[in-house]
């Protein structure tokens, strides 16, 4: 086959309508082959003919859209070293746009004898190209009809996590072709939804191509979260709705597309800290077999092992430049090529690594500050990792806003009766200035949320004590065993009425905190519906219904999923529960005991004490609007009763004397807003474990 000597730039294979040029970096290589697979796969294998800063490149004229392809790299084995270079292993493209296949396990996809660990320093020479997926060169020409990124300011986004395949694999009103695949998220039926709620953004649990692990498969599952890629530029193909090769790319853009035309952004979980090769007894797929010392965080004693700071066998060496320039590039690619709005970075603690602490001014953040495309989306981090001094909430950098882990800990306290909790469920109820403020940063970069993928869903956060992973095969020993859950007395399902309402209410006082708090809300797909997982509470590996939504029993989800929706319609109206900046104390937010009295220091301290009235002002917000106008709302009473008796609080007087209104009581969900109104100094009775909200009348 032809091939002429091509660019070093841009890594990858890119058609540009005449033909293709292919570019791979491999410093250590001393030959690299491009391999080309035909439809019955068929292997031709080509050298690359220039190397230019240690990148390989060629220039085929004949390769087209569709073409398969993967590399194979000749150059030093000395795994003691950290060299792992086999050619017998076929290696993806890491700039792969689009890859055909999952990964079938053989012996011959390990770059040593498989079957005994301590061969990992033997050599097999087993040919892995009919097990491994291939990269496929892609047309990069798509109609975006005018679509651009929406830019949602921050304190107007409300974010929907959610699992691509598991939001419509069930849902009757997306067409059976459609449901679980990237059509299906932008089906009207799942736009409907979206809309519904009131969300602005959709957090999309990984989408990069991904492996389905050997250990899962063999015990019949699948890696159904995704937290092991394998390409940073490839959609996964699992959610295509044709299949056909390459189709994956065309078919995430259509998705965008609609999606933005409804005014919902797209928000990737993206995972850079890791790859789904694992440690050094994992399979050779691409990175190890390109340039295992570049890409991967070797032990600095025994460069044959690897620095673990995941818990997934490896991590990535943000240290190196090329690691650093396929990060960026990836980013760049998506938010230029794929249209998207934002992303979170899984174990972002990890990114931040230099040397071994984490590093607030590593190199990864430079660059990303630097970044005039990358700096300009949404950046959300996972502010921990597995390592030693990994949990880093409220230590990233001003840019940066974080998943709030000490939220969602102090609200499942807070309203699970732990005592010595109020003064932290302030805190966190404001936007947890003790976090973000000292850097600069506002309330908005805090990302509120009660549940994630990762732990219990809220219908099993109010119905669970202990977590039950049986299903995973790992006799329950996996997933978080303190999750700050309660089960109302009752472990699991159960018919007794007075239980199942306690729970029904409990998941309305942690969805009412989440939206009546400072900062962006995150809501966990299928906690509107009341979605469980039988208390498995680490449903990574089950690509069923154990983590599927179930679509089947409207009914009896109707009246949650309207409370929400009531919520997120509330928050958008009024600006005084979404500010920019913080509360200064004094005449914008006031706290008072059941008796209308300010909170003393004392009382604050109080153990026992779980009860609490907060005033917002409507008329002290110090934001402006975007033409300087003054930004003025109604002000508004939060009264928050985690005790399980009913208390008397008496409504404040004073300055504060005015009529009050209804706006929702979380022990009444269906009583409409405005249905009773409260003198000054009036008392109201508030149900145990309740959260009742008023509105200043006059």
């Amino acid at each position: 086959m032809e091939v002429w000597p091509g660019e070093p730039h841009p890594l990858g294979a890119h058609f540009d309508g005449e033909g293709t040029n292919v570019a791979c970096f491999a410093e250590h290589a001393t030959r690299v082959e491009l391999c080309l697979f035909d439809d019955d796969g068929r292997e031709t294998r080509v050298a690359l003919p220039e190397v230019t800063a240690h990148c390989w490149h060629g220039y085929l004229p004949a390769v087209r859209p569709g073409q398969r392809y993967g590399f194979r790299v000749h150059g030093p084995f000395e795994p003691t070293a950290g060299q792992r270079h086999v050619p017998a292993k076929l290696l993806l493209d890491p700039y792969a746009r689009a890859i055909d296949g999952d990964v079938r396990w053989d012996a011959a996809v390990y770059a040593y004898r498989f079957g005994d660990p301590a061969t990992d320093l033997s050599y097999d020479d087993a040919d892995s190209a009919p097990f491994v997926p291939k990269a496929v060169v892609v047309d990069p020409r798509f109609d975006w009809a005018g679509d651009r990124l929406l830019r949602t300011p921050w304190p107007d986004t409300v974010i929907y996590e959610v699992h691509v395949k598991g939001f419509t694999v069930t849902h009757p009103r997306v067409p059976p072709e459609q449901r679980g695949t990237f059509a299906g998220l932008s089906s009207p039926a799942a736009i409907d939804h979206l809309l519904g709620l009131g969300v602005t953004a959709v957090e999309l649990l990984p989408i990069h191509h991904l492996v389905h692990d050997h250990r899962l498969v063999e015990r019949g599952l699948r890696n159904y979260w995704g937290y092991d890629s394998i390409g940073f530029f490839a959609p996964y193909a699992g959610y295509s709705a044709s299949g056909t090769r390459g189709a994956q790319v065309a078919e995430f853009k259509a998705m965008v597309r609609a999606l933005h035309a409804a005014g919902i952004e797209v928000i990737l979980d993206v995972v850079y800290n890791h790859t789904a090769e694992g440690s050094e007894l994992g399979p050779t797929l691409a990175f190890r077999g390109l340039d295992n010392v570049a890409y991967y965080r070797l032990a600095p004693d025994d460069p044959r092992s690897y620095v673990d700071y995941t818990g997934c066998g490896n991590s990535l060496n943000m240290r190196h430049p090329h690691v650093l320039q396929l990060i960026m590039d990836s980013l760049r690619y998506w938010v230029t090529e794929m249209h998207v709005d934002g992303f979170r970075f899984d174990l972002a603690a990890t990114l931040a690594r230099e040397l071994h602490e984490v590093d607030r001014l590593a190199a990864f953040f430079d660059v990303i500050q630097q970044d005039p495309v990358v700096s300009r989306v949404k950046l959300i981090a996972e502010p921990w990792d597995i390592g030693e001094g990994g949990y880093q909430v409220g230590n990233f950098p001003p840019l940066w806003s974080e998943w709030n882990g000490k939220y969602r800990d102090a609200m499942r306290d807070f309203w699970r009766g732990e005592e010595n909790r109020l003064a932290e469920f302030a805190s966190r109820l404001t936007g947890s200035s003790d976090l973000y403020q000292t850097d600069g940063r506002k309330p908005y970069n805090s990302i509120n949320f009660p549940t994630a993928h990762d732990g219990f869903t809220l219908a099993d956060l109010v119905a669970y004590d202990e977590k039950h992973n049986e299903a995973n095969g790992e006799e329950n020993r996996d997933g978080e065993s303190h999750n700050r859950s309660w089960n109302c007395g009752v472990e699991g399902p159960t018919d007794d009425p007075a239980v199942q309402a306690l729970r029904a209410r409990q998941q309305r006082n942690l969805l009412a905190t989440l939206f009546l708090s400072q900062g962006v809300p995150m809501l966990l797909g299928g906690d509107e519906i009341g979605r469980s997982q039988q208390g498995n509470n680490n449903a990574y590996c089950q690509d069923n219904g154990l983590s599927w939504f179930d679509w089947t029993d409207r009914e009896a989800s109707a009246a949650l999923l309207a409370f929400v929706r009531r919520l997120v319609a509330l928050r958008k109206a009024h600006p005084v529960l979404r500010r920019q900046r913080w509360f200064r104390g004094g005449s914008d937010v006031r706290w008072f005991n059941p008796n209308a009295e300010p909170m003393t220091d004392e009382q604050w301290q109080t153990g026992f004490a779980k009860a609490l009235t907060v005033y917002l002002n409507g008329a002290a917000i110090p934001s402006r609007g975007p033409r300087g106008e003054p930004i003025l709302d109604d002000s508004f009473l939060l009264v928050f009763n985690a005790h399980a008796e009913p208390i008397d609080f008496r409504l404040p007087g004073g300055a504060l004397a005015a009529r009050w209104a209804f706006v929702l009581s979380t022990a009444a969900p269906d009583r409409a807003e405005g249905a009773a109104q409260y003198a000054p100094e009036e008392t109201v009775r508030v149900e145990g474990r309740s959260v009742l909200v008023l509105r200043r009348a006059a």
